[in-house]
């Protein structure tokens, strides 16, 4: 997909250095790898401070497995400028397991061909010229690609956040690409498009 010079394809392993440029670039030490960690909070945070490189080598290894979708993303020239990682759900459980979503009646149909966003990342440089909408377009269409039935997003929704806390995207990118709330608890409500 190519608007305005921006290409955005879905990720592999070849992306991987210019995805880990774009994190060092953003000054995330995450890698898009919460969601998979298994220790607590406070585990992740030690992470993320003393040992982001281990972060950094799994989100590569993550893109070298045959997942039939990690994420999208987004290139202007050769230089990766965003990332949205969607992914199935069975892949990122410990998001469903949360507290403010665990057991929710939403969740409680067939959840084959059922894909999450777990992050939406922009170069800080090119932030705000819509190119998170053109991953997040992207990625519906790379899951309708592969037979995805749907796409939850789990947005926060309140004003004046900041752009630490809309790294799972903002709630006004989904709801233009026409998601639905199917859970809605303010300031996190649960964003569906059915495909």
């Amino acid at each position: 997909m190519i608007v305005d010079q921006t290409r955005v394809l879905p990720a592999t392993s070849q992306d991987s250095a210019a995805l880990s440029e774009l994190f060092r670039r953003a000054e995330v030490a995450c890698h898009c790898r919460y969601w998979h960690f298994g220790g607590d909070k406070n585990a992740w945070l030690d992470r993320c401070f003393n040992a982001p490189a281990e972060n950094a080598r799994e989100f590569s290894k993550d893109l070298e497995e045959d997942h039939e979708l990690s994420g999208v993303v987004a290139y202007r020239a050769e230089r990766a400028i965003g990332w949205l990682k969607l992914t199935p759900v069975a892949r990122v459980q410990k998001l469903y397991e949360q507290r403010l979503y665990r057991k929710l009646p939403c969740f409680a149909d067939d959840r084959s061909a059922t894909y999450a966003v777990g992050c939406v990342l922009v170069d800080p440089e090119y932030r705000r010229q819509g190119v998170a909408s053109r991953l997040l377009a992207g990625a519906i269409a790379e899951c309708r690609a592969v037979g995805g039935r749907r796409i939850e997003a789990f947005p926060r929704r309140a004003a004046l956040l900041g752009e630490p806390e809309l790294w799972m995207g903002p709630y006004e990118l989904f709801e233009r690409q026409g998601f639905a709330i199917v859970n809605d608890f303010a300031p996190y409500p649960v964003l569906r498009l059915e495909l």
